[in-house]
């Protein structure tokens, strides 16, 4: 991709220009991966990022888990749920603020911690590419997201 401020309407809207289509790319194919890497722990890819959130973090609010993954509580709501039911995490009412709900590992979901260490090795051997270009792209891709969430965009007039 190479898209430069010279270049006509009709370059700029080549699909092969649009750095939108791929990040959607690659995040599919790191899906498919992940949806076969994560198999063996019963896990979805969502659920598996809420695991490490939780295995890093500890016990935490719902909201604070929300905020970690850029997820809505509707969208962390169902996922929690199956968590507790495949009995991995268990999630109650705070004493202090009803409104508020912990969530917890249980033992189960603290064990599966040892088993998904291979995880990540196995996700870095099948893209091919060195832990330090993958390293870069990470901090690449952390400093597109700051920018584009402060971004002062208008809609088109």
């Amino acid at each position: 991709m190479t898209t430069l401020p010279g270049m006509a309407d009709e370059e700029l809207l080549r699909l092969d220009q649009q750095i939108c289509f791929s990040l959607n790319a690659a995040s599919r194919a790191f899906g498919g991966v992940y949806r076969v890497l994560l198999r063996d722990l019963g896990l979805t890819y969502p659920q598996y990022l809420v695991m490490l959130v939780l295995w890093e973090d500890g016990e935490l609010p719902v909201k604070r888990i929300g905020e970690r993954l850029r997820l809505d509580s509707g969208t962390l709501s169902p996922l929690l749920k199956r968590l507790e039911t495949a009995g991995l995490v268990r999630r109650e009412r705070s004493q202090e603020d009803e409104r508020s709900v912990t969530v917890t590992l249980t033992a189960e979901g603290s064990a599966l911690r040892g088993r998904a260490g291979q995880v990540p090795r196995r996700l870095l051997a099948a893209t091919g590419l060195p832990v330090e270009d993958l390293a870069a792209l990470r901090e690449l891709l952390d400093r597109v997201t700051v920018a584009l969430d402060s971004a002062d965009v208008e809609p088109a007039p």
